[in-house]
């Protein structure tokens, strides 16, 4: 079964024109094939000039939604939960769908004191002694991959990011080896797809199959206990009491769907810029630039999670517009990190930036819980490349993810000259 493309396209732009319309605020950002079509970053531009909070007229059989592109005020609504909440939602599509079934009960979709509860019982299996030996392990991944792929070339998708992270968060999770293609699989189809043909009913699927594979995880943790994240929530309590079944299962969800797509497609990213700008790869691999700045600036670049969406709670003033309560306000972080009143120079790849406050791991009480793993994995890689690499090119097309809430690529071809 195809997906057709929304009647706004017409085959003739599918074939290749991306000129964006004269009228931006006609665009349609609920549309996965807007992002495959058309420049994100040319809107984004005249969106910030011109009309930096967009309102977006109803679809059919859906409601419409408010757009905010300018840094200030995106950073303004993350740290606001008591006008702006996440329980019902924190993208778009659950958002224009009528709200998320975890809400309350997963750290992503839970504010207010919930929210602070989850967040401590979830911290204990991110401790600093644990995180250490995971980075450690996370550095050996990364040096034997790159290794292997410099010697040989191939996809970099495939033969390096798609297992970094994702033994990573495994690791962390107490997911068996054998299992982790099998997740990678699921994660892959839950919020994007690699092709245009994927239909909502599969990514709906596959995120039933990973709450499934959770539960049975967990059945067989409480029988043969062992170390990992998915324990230290069976153990843990929020509100006096232990969490629930459910509980455990949404928030391992959470952490194997985060973990994985964000460090994936910020790696994939990586090294797409760095054959794009190999000015900048030269002074990586001389090292004239520090991992910790060319990490945030690949993080800023690639901005993995487009967006995160919030509904409000009573009427708001955004700018010039005024906002009423309950309507979805999506919040676009590929816009406020190229911000031309934050950064100088936004469209440039600078791995040496040195004032580089990106939102890509959102802001305020829902910063991301794994951000420490996130910039440890995009290290690791980066000094992996740099050390058994000196030159490196595109040998095919990327393939792009077809999404309106991921930002990157699921194939990228590429050839290494051995250091």
């Amino acid at each position: 079964m195809s997906i057709e493309p929304t009647t706004r396209y017409t085959r003739k732009q599918m074939s290749g024109v991306r000129e964006l319309p004269e009228d931006c605020t006609t665009v349609d950002l609920a549309d996965p094939w807007f992002f495959q079509l058309h420049d994100q970053y040319e809107l984004w531009r005249r969106l910030r000039a011109r009309n930096p909070v967009l309102w977006t007229e109803p679809g059919e059989g859906r409601p419409g939604f408010w757009s905010i592109t300018r840094f200030e005020d995106v950073q303004r609504v993350y740290r606001d939960n008591r006008r702006f909440t996440s329980e019902r939602g924190n993208v778009l599509t659950t958002l224009l769908a009528g709200g998320d079934s975890a809400a309350g009960k997963m750290l992503a979709v839970s504010d207010g004191e919930r929210h602070r509860e989850l967040r401590n019982v979830m911290l204990k299996a991110f401790s600093p002694r644990f995180l250490r030996s995971v980075e450690r392990r996370v550095r050996d991944m990364a040096d034997r991959l790159i290794c292997e792929v410099v010697e040989r070339g191939g996809d970099f998708a495939a033969d390096v990011a798609e297992k970094i992270p994702m033994g990573t968060i495994c690791h962390l999770l107490g997911v068996p080896e054998s299992d982790q293609a099998y997740l990678l699989t699921l994660t892959k189809s839950a919020l994007s797809s690699e092709h245009e043909d994927a239909t909502e009913e599969a990514a709906v699927r596959a995120r039933n199959e990973i709450l499934l594979y959770f539960l049975d995880l967990l059945d067989g943790i409480r029988k043969t206990p062992r170390e990992g994240a998915i324990a230290a929530l069976a153990d843990g309590a929020a509100g006096g009491r232990p969490l629930t079944e459910e509980e455990i299962v949404f928030n391992c969800y959470s952490l194997v769907i985060g973990g994985d797509e964000t460090s994936r497609l910020s790696m994939i990213g990586a090294v797409h810029a760095l054959a794009e700008h190999p000015e900048q790869w030269k002074l990586l691999r001389a090292g004239k630039v520090g991992t910790d700045t060319a990490v945030d600036e690949v993080l800023r670049w690639t901005t993995p999670a487009m967006h995160f969406g919030r509904m409000t709670l009573e009427e708001v003033t955004i700018g010039s517009r005024t906002i009423g309560p309950d309507s979805v306000v999506v919040l676009w972080n590929t816009s406020a990190n190229r911000d031309e009143e934050v950064f100088e120079e936004p469209d440039r790849f600078l791995l040496s930036r040195a004032a580089n406050s990106h939102l890509t791991f959102g802001y305020g009480p829902h910063f991301c819980i794994g951000a420490y793993l996130g910039r440890a994995e995009v290290g690791a890689v980066l000094d992996a490349l740099r050390t058994h690499a000196s030159a490196l090119e595109l040998t095919g097309e990327p393939r792009r993810v077809h999404s309106n809430f991921l930002n990157g690529f699921s194939s990228l071809p590429v050839a290494f000259t051995p250091a």
